[in-house]
């Protein structure tokens, strides 16, 4: 019987050795494709702390659309800024801020909440509002929530096996709801690349205000009555959640924001929106309200393709160097400084 020489065996180990060594790069290429388009590794987004305290909490473009929801339910219900700051420290923990379809048996979105124990239908889960909706109602059940150490309240809720696991997301939760509540100003900042949607516009930014907010969101002031603003076409995308009594619910309003081609130095040749700011709901004031309005767009600046959003004269504008908030030359200390007036939100088109 002859025997393999060893010449033979050399090649055939260098042949396996090359087929492996092929298979590992191709599994690794489609890895990095997914990885960099995807944006994972790619922040994209940042908070940083109010003041000179140097804290800062780097996250991707859809991890702040899905906080910006979760602080939009909370506020729309009129709940203090610790409730939104325990809410989101669950969702960091639970899911990264990704709407999982998948869990642990049957746990899905946003917060794992489980259909089979009464959270909701998968379809409803998987509804970032809706999700956020339900865990505050179970939240606001909770005796003394706000008094409680934040993984004592959120493991009330979430009944987790892992009961210590929420407070190591206290600090950067917190930056988070300071933003997104609008407590603090100018704090949260996006490149504003693009998503792989590519939808946007002022329609699509008036659907997911809707959305997050509720229509009342969309009412005019006092002072845009008079106006003429641009008939809004029926999107339908404000009415894709499922309707639910936990999901924050407001009057139909006929008038939005007026929306009118944009000018300006920039020349975008996007579209731009007029948001109008009240205190009419909860202790917030304007200003407040204001930059919670402002920094909801920034958040959603990539999945709505939003180049500029300027708010109590300072502006943010898409992928410029660092993309922070800037102070715009003609602000003054009149009311658009004293946080009343509107939020303007620039489109890409």
């Amino acid at each position: 019987m002859l025997q393999p020489s060893p010449t033979s065996k050399r090649r055939g180990r260098l042949f396996r050795f090359g087929a492996a060594l092929v298979t590992m790069l191709a599994v690794a290429g489609y890895l990095v494709v997914q990885y960099v388009t995807s944006g994972a590794g790619r922040p994209g987004c940042e908070v940083v702390a109010a003041g000179d305290r140097g804290s800062s909490y780097e996250f991707t473009p859809r991890q702040a659309v899905n906080a910006a929801t979760i602080t939009a339910v909370g506020t729309t219900r009129d709940l203090p800024e610790r409730a939104v700051t325990i809410a989101l420290a669950t969702a960091l923990q639970e899911s990264a801020l990704d709407n999982l379809d998948h869990g642990d048996r049957d746990s899905l979105g946003l917060f794992q909440q489980r259909p089979s124990q009464g959270w909701g239908t998968p379809e409803q889960i998987m509804d970032p509002a809706y999700a956020a909706g339900k865990f505050y109602d179970h939240l606001v059940d909770v005796p003394g929530y706000t008094r409680l150490p934040l993984t004592v309240a959120a493991q009330r809720v979430q009944r987790s096996g892992f009961p210590d696991a929420y407070a190591k997301h206290e600090p950067d939760a917190a930056l988070l709801a300071a933003a997104l509540t609008g407590h603090a100003a100018a704090t949260l900042t996006c490149e504003g690349r693009p998503g792989t949607t590519r939808t946007g516009g002022t329609d699509a930014v008036r659907a997911a205000l809707a959305r997050d907010f509720g229509r009342d969101v969309l009412r005019p002031t006092a002072a845009d009555v008079g106006a003429s603003p641009t008939p809004t076409p029926t999107t339908g995308a404000s009415d894709s959640s499922p309707s639910s009594p936990s999901s924050p619910s407001s009057p139909s309003s006929d008038r939005s924001p007026t929306s009118v081609p944009s000018g300006g130095s920039g020349g975008s040749g996007g579209r731009t929106m007029t948001l109008p700011v009240t205190a009419e709901a909860g202790p917030r004031d304007a200003r407040q309200r204001g930059w919670q309005l402002a920094h909801w767009a920034v958040a959603n600046s990539s999945a709505l393709l939003i180049e500029r959003v300027s708010y109590a004269g300072r502006e943010w504008t898409a992928g410029n160097t660092g993309s922070q908030w800037r102070s715009l030359a003609a602000a003054g200390t009149g009311g658009a400084e004293r946080g009343s007036g509107s939020v303007r939100i620039v489109t890409a088109r």
